[in-house]
């Protein structure tokens, strides 16, 4: 399991225009609501609020990784998204955010979930990732990064 594997051109969206947190986590889940894995969009939407308002997901470096582990979906769902502007996303840097992930996993796979969580981070939190996902003009352009950054990961 690689990022590029779970994430599709469906699930991408560049340039969103957005003007909170609320909104951003709203707008991932109406982009993955139609996913084959998604079996409850309305459980899903309660297990991502939940967990953030436990903790914030704002992960630091402008991005934002809204994710839960949830009996709403019955296999790994991820989408990914940057925002033409950046938003308060109560981050632990204290920085705004214009890139974000929203994962969700299946409660039993919570070794999957951490291993994703700590891949999504470690690629993504690069300088020049970043860069790249931000001026990326296409979804099948985020993909390719993707592909190229995991060539040597092995599988999940």
């Amino acid at each position: 399991m690689k990022i590029e594997g779970l994430l599709s051109e469906k699930y991408i969206v560049l340039n969103l225009e957005l003007a909170s947190k609320r909104q951003v986590i709203e707008k991932m889940l109406s982009i993955v609501a139609d996913h084959d894995g998604v079996n409850d969009i309305g459980k899903l939407q309660e297990d991502v609020f939940k967990r953030e308002q436990d903790m914030s997901t704002g992960i630091g470096k402008k991005i934002a990784l809204p994710h839960a582990k949830s009996a709403g979906v019955s296999q790994p769902v991820l989408a990914f998204a940057t925002l033409r502007k950046e938003i308060n996303f109560d981050s632990i840097d204290n920085e705004p955010v214009n890139i974000v992930f929203l994962l969700a996993t299946p409660e039993e796979m919570l070794a999957e979930h951490l291993k994703l969580l700590g891949r999504i981070t470690r690629i993504a939190g690069r300088e020049d990732v970043r860069q790249k996902l931000i001026h990326s003009t296409s979804s099948a352009e985020v993909l390719a990064l993707f592909r190229e950054e995991e060539k040597d990961f092995p599988q999940i």
